[in-house]
């Protein structure tokens, strides 16, 4: 199929699925992309595309800038923000040839779990029960939806505990996370610095593979980026293994909770049956903090938040409020009131109060603590050693396992109006699975598996995937796209 027929196809999509509200409006000219594409069919043509990904459609969360679109993360306050600069990844996609189909929606500042916490409304997932909307995941519930119903070839999100993760999971593609500083996070938006990672929602692992290639690699405008003696240093360490091997999978004890629901559970057993029938062994493991690092998470991001967030006052960034300014000449007080959604201002204020002298030791400190035990349980169980840690010892051969697999999230996705009645408490559980990968900065991958099961009776619109994780110690993302490359075919 030519490129530009790939492309009318996204064009008619994002008018059928309009109403699940993927992107932000205003929508890009698809004149001048139906050009860009023409001539990336030319060159493929001549048999000189300038890349895999070469005139594809590819949608960029609205956490990230763009020189063409405003970027306004899905607030009030940045209401026609445009940046003078565009990000790194989006600068590295269009010189290999990418086309951005627009800027998606997204949970205020990336701060949801469901995409629910958006200016612009929810967004929608394409199944949904007795009529009954489901949860796209968040927070880039936006870009997983835009490319689970094919408006766009893939998608960039970010991921903080889950964001990419989660959705993915949700809407039945594939969502990859990569080593924390592999991918340059210059020109996204900050929300927790130390956890924000770009990642790439497809269809297929090798399309997100293709993109990933694209957009990894050092960026030294991004003082987080992996140097480039590191990422040296891990190629030869994944140069000296095997190619085509057997792979030794662990199942995390700590990820078969009570609170996992008998669908997600079945389709975990299934997926590892499976692949010990064509070879690979299947190991039990321990991550003891893993217990702890929800609440870790929600401890650090909400802290970091507080800090990056200070900016938006209506004098250095953000619309200012034409609203008079409330007792004491407070200059910014009615501009962030009025600006920043409720959820968003709960996590400033739970992270204002975790930093403030008379609680930093109890919660901040006692928090960076378990997230250093998270990264050791890993450490420790994987046989490749972590190639950031000067001091790390290898685990034996016959101990360590080479990847873990595990559900993405416990549950399938609820319905929007379910979450709509929740505590904040029960939301943020939704994330339990995915945050330890991120606060020990860890590649990970959510690959949708079949939950169809004898006796289970599907719903006709619902979903009928869920996802399951792949682990792998930092820097081995070869791993990652080796085992899903395995499970797609299942």
């Amino acid at each position: 199929m030519s490129l530009l027929r790939h492309a009318e196809r996204c064009f008619a999509n994002q008018q059928t699925f309009k109403a699940l509200n993927a992107f932000i409006p205003p929508a890009k000219d698809n004149r001048l992309i139906r050009q860009k594409i023409q001539e990336a069919d030319d060159r493929r043509s001549r048999g000189e595309p300038k890349s895999p990904i070469d005139g594809r459609l590819i949608a960029i969360k609205d956490n990230i800038c763009s020189l063409e679109e405003p970027t306004t993360c899905a607030s009030a306050i940045l209401d026609g923000f445009i940046s003078p600069y565009a990000a790194t990844v989006v600068d590295k996609l269009q010189a290999a040839g990418a086309v951005i189909a627009g800027k998606t929606n997204l949970d205020e500042f990336g701060m949801g779990s469901h995409s629910t916490n958006t200016r612009y409304g929810a967004v929608q997932n394409v199944y949904n029960i007795d009529g009954a909307p489901l949860s796209a995941g968040g927070s880039s519930g936006g870009s997983a939806v835009a490319v689970a119903t094919g408006q766009c070839y893939a998608a960039l999100g970010t991921d903080t505990g889950g964001s990419v993760r989660l959705p993915a999971a949700y809407t039945g593609i594939v969502g990859f996370k990569p080593s924390y500083g592999m991918v340059s996070r210059w020109g996204v938006v900050a929300y927790a610095n130390s956890l924000d990672t770009v990642g790439v929602l497809a269809s297929h692992s090798q399309d997100v593979e293709n993109v990933f290639n694209i957009i990894n690699g050092y960026d030294a405008r991004d003082p987080t980026s992996v140097p480039i003696s590191t990422r040296s240093k891990i190629a030869k360490q994944l140069e000296t293994r095997p190619r085509m091997r057997r792979f030794r999978i662990g199942i995390p004890r700590q990820h078969n909770t009570k609170e996992l629901e008998p669908t997600v559970r079945n389709a975990w057993v299934l997926a590892l049956q499976r692949l010990q029938d064509i070879g690979h062994s299947i190991h039990q493991v321990s991550l003891p903090a893993t217990n702890l690092a929800l609440s870790a998470y929600y401890i650090i991001a909400p802290a970091e938040a507080s800090s990056n967030l200070a900016k938006y006052d209506g004098v250095r960034y953000g619309k200012h409020s034409s609203e008079r300014e409330g007792k004491g000449n407070v200059l910014y007080a009615t501009t962030r009131g009025a600006g920043l959604g409720e959820e968003v201002k709960k996590r400033i204020l739970l992270g204002a109060y975790s930093l403030s002298a008379a609680a930093i030791d109890n919660y901040f400190i006692k928090a960076q603590k378990v997230r250093r035990l998270v990264q050791q349980d890993f450490d420790n169980v994987f046989s490749l050693r972590n190639p950031l840690l000067v001091d790390a010892k290898e685990t034996s051969e016959s101990g360590g396992v080479d990847v873990l697999l595990s559900p993405t999230g416990p549950t399938l996705p609820p319905k929007l109006a379910s979450i709509m009645d929740r505590r904040s408490m029960q939301n943020y559980s939704d994330d339990v699975l995915t945050v330890p990968a991120s606060l020990a900065g860890l590649p990970a991958m959510s690959v949708p598996v079949s939950i169809s099961r004898p006796g289970y009776q599907l719903d006709d619109q619902g979903p009928v995937t869920t996802g399951m994780q792949i682990i792998a110690q930092y820097g081995d993302e070869e791993s990652i796209f080796e085992i899903a490359r395995v499970m797609e075919h299942f």
